[in-house]
């Protein structure tokens, strides 16, 4: 009796296991593909830039030094690599395009543009793009880090070998009070 009693056990155990180990590949999974939302907008966002630094170059001659902090600031986000350094390189571009965003104000023939005016708007609209996938991300990573942690998981993520994923944390840019500029665009 005592036979089918632990042969039964056994396998119930295994599919537990099975049950558990595939759990942690699905949330794995969704969090590489949450990142993969996030690097596409990044993407976007990195080719739009150059569109609407070009568009305002002539009219902003007194300008360089920020269209050039807005220049240096996409290269090292494009080049950036993992979680950590993405986010602080992004958070140092949005503060760029903030200042540009600002500096652009001063300026009433740019408003009138309307190709200045469209790539502003479809920045804007990008940078609302990246804001909900890094949130839907940041959902993702805590719920596979959870289920890293918490029992009976933890051991099955343990014995395979799982690794947490990192939150696409804000940097110190994002953390300051927002001023007037990607988002926040006044309709003069």
């Amino acid at each position: 009796m005592a036979g089918p009693v632990l042969s039964a056990a056994i396998v119930l155990f295994f599919f537990w296991m099975v049950f558990i180990y595939n759990r942690l590949v699905r949330l794995r999974n969704d969090v590489g593909s949450a990142w993969s939302q996030i690097d596409v907008q990044l993407k976007r966002r990195h080719d739009l830039i150059p569109n609407i630094v070009a568009a305002v170059k002539g009219y902003m001659d007194f300008e360089r030094d920020t269209l050039e902090r807005v220049v240096s600031a996409r290269a090292a986000a494009a080049a950036a690599v993992g979680v950590h350094e993405k986010a602080v390189s992004e958070g140092r571009l949005t503060g760029t395009i903030d200042r540009l965003f600002m500096v652009m104000e001063n300026y009433p023939v740019l408003k009138s543009s309307e190709n200045v005016m469209q790539l502003q708007e479809e920045l804007v609209s990008t940078e609302n793009r990246i804001a909900f996938a890094r949130q839907f991300y940041n959902d993702l990573v805590a719920n596979y880090r959870t289920k890293l942690d918490v029992f009976p998981d933890n051991i099955i993520a343990s014995f395979f070998s799982f690794q947490g994923a990192e939150y696409f944390s804000a940097g110190e840019e994002d953390r300051a009070l927002p001023s007037r500029g990607v988002g926040m665009r006044r309709n003069d």
